[in-house]
């Protein structure tokens, strides 16, 4: 079982998974999802995640030694990820196996792409791809919609999750899907 100390405020989340370890000044919000085994840690700056924003299974979210974590509204930070005292903009996906650094800031619309990492103080503007290790700018290309889409498909998932379901109806995928673009 997971653990959500008595600084955490939750407000309105989806779901949040009862493995999830939540450590310090660490805000979830409105329709944001928590999946299993994520662990965040906020012991002396904060961790705030915006609303409908997915953390998926095994990512580690710590503050830095000098920054908080703020993590933007509809993004999705993909399984065994780690954000360390960063910033990251709305409508972003930051890929499996990540890792982004200390000062570090991601723009609006970004992919940072799997086992990339971002290191200390590195700042891209909006519409980037980040890949490699050290993580540069391979592309520029507004990814909102594309990112907005796996937001969306988490939202749903949550809510069902919340629900006792581990599965999406063809309705809700249909409804997901007529959604894009909207």
């Amino acid at each position: 079982m997971g653990h959500i100390s008595e600084n955490v405020t939750l407000d309105n989340p989806a779901f949040i998974h009862e493995s999830a370890w939540l450590y310090g000044k660490v805000t979830i919000g409105p329709g944001a999802s928590v999946w299993p085994n994520v662990v965040t840690r906020a012991e002396t700056y904060e961790i705030r995640i915006g609303a409908r924003t997915n953390i998926q299974d095994f990512v580690m979210i710590h503050v830095g030694a000098a920054s908080p974590t703020i993590v933007g509204e509809d993004c999705s930070i993909t399984h065994h990820a780690t954000l360390h005292g960063c910033t990251i903009g709305d409508r972003c996906l930051i890929g499996i196996n990540a890792t982004i650094m200390d000062g570090a800031k991601i723009g609006n619309n970004c992919i940072v792409a799997g086992h990339t990492i971002v290191t200390e103080g590195s700042e891209f503007p909006d519409n980037t791809i980040i890949a490699g290790v050290p993580g540069k700018a391979v592309a520029t290309r507004d990814c909102g919609d594309a990112n907005l889409v796996n937001a969306k498909f988490y939202s749903a998932m949550a809510e069902s999750y919340a629900n006792g379901e581990d599965r999406l109806s063809k309705e809700k995928v249909d409804e997901v899907l007529g959604s894009i673009g909207q």
